[in-house]
């Protein structure tokens, strides 16, 4: 039994020494989980450091696709998520049945998935995407419409920004904290109380809150945007996490959530002691289909190289 937050702290830094292991954690993280990470970032930066790690175990503190993605793309080494109940209902919309039914109503289309899917559905895309690669990477595709999902507001703001048609995939498909907590009543009463401040949103986000946004980009290009853009207060139009991360980087900026309480819980199952547990037992160990997570590595190493 641990009697306090440090001695968790004290022993989780003791056994990543012993496993040689290094923790991965997304932007919508706990402050807790995000202080104690090694590398803190948004889909696509932590896909590239999984890509890029010299360790034996890497514990992934984000949702469950997330630590698919990094079994993947790390076969030999041990990845562990600490809760697998941390999943992502976005995810859950572009499930193989309907992918294969839109591939079959459009043949010839290219299928772009976003990063939000698991790996059985990723294996069928011919690129898979995250919110800030998607529109760059969908324009080098060099086709006048592709099949893209499972998020309908991303695929809309990329035929907003490319010109490209972007079949969405389901046309319902969407995340419920950005679709329902991230909306325009929550933006006016954000702006009512901060009228100068600068809105920052993802692109995850309704159409009406898109539009009258600042800035629209993926986590890790807000916070770029919080340290470059000529102002003191923003407010970030996303899961409340990040506002953490930005005030961190930026303690001179003022930074407000759009919605102090569009908290993904999936994202907060992720725990210090769940952590902890997770190291000292090495699991729950994530683990993937030979072929499915070559398949899914390949198509990565692909959809990245295009970017380059």
């Amino acid at each position: 039994m641990y009697r306090n937050t440090k001695e968790i702290l004290d022993k989780i830094t003791e056994l990543k020494r012993k496993r040689r292991a290094i923790i991965l954690a997304h932007n919508y993280q706990l402050p807790e989980v995000q202080d104690i990470a090694d590398f803190v970032g948004d889909s696509l930066e932590l896909a590239k450091k999984a890509l890029n790690v010299d360790t034996d175990v890497i514990v992934f503190a984000g949702v469950s696709f997330m630590a698919e993605m990094a079994a993947a793309l790390n076969p030999d080494k041990i990845v562990l998520h600490p809760d697998p109940s941390a999943g992502c209902p976005l995810a859950d919309y572009a499930t193989p049945e309907v992918i294969k039914k839109y591939k079959e109503e459009h043949p010839n289309i290219p299928v772009v998935l976003y990063v939000n899917s698991l790996a059985a559905s990723k294996i069928l895309a011919d690129y898979v995407v995250t919110s800030s690669s998607a529109s760059k990477l969908i324009q080098r595709i060099g086709k006048d419409e592709v099949l893209f999902g499972p998020d309908r507001n991303l695929a809309d703001h990329v035929t907003k920004r490319t010109g490209i048609k972007v079949i969405p995939l389901p046309p319902y498909g969407r995340c419920p904290v950005h679709q329902y907590l991230i909306d325009e009543y929550h933006l006016i009463k954000a702006l009512e109380k901060h009228p100068k401040a600068k809105v920052l949103v993802h692109p995850e986000a309704p159409l009406e809150v898109r539009e009258r946004a600042d800035f629209i980009g993926s986590t890790s290009q807000m916070l770029k945007a919080v340290g470059e853009m000529n102002a003191e207060e923003f407010i970030l139009g996303t899961e409340e996490g990040l506002s953490y991360r930005a005030r961190k980087l930026y303690p001179n900026k003022k930074v407000y959530p759009l919605n102090p309480r569009a908290i993904c819980i999936d994202m907060k199952k992720i725990t210090p002691l769940k952590i902890l547990r997770s190291l000292e037992a090495l699991k729950p160990k994530v683990v993937l289909d030979k072929e499915v997570g070559k398949k899914v590595k390949e198509i990565i190493e692909r959809s990245l190289d295009m970017l380059r």
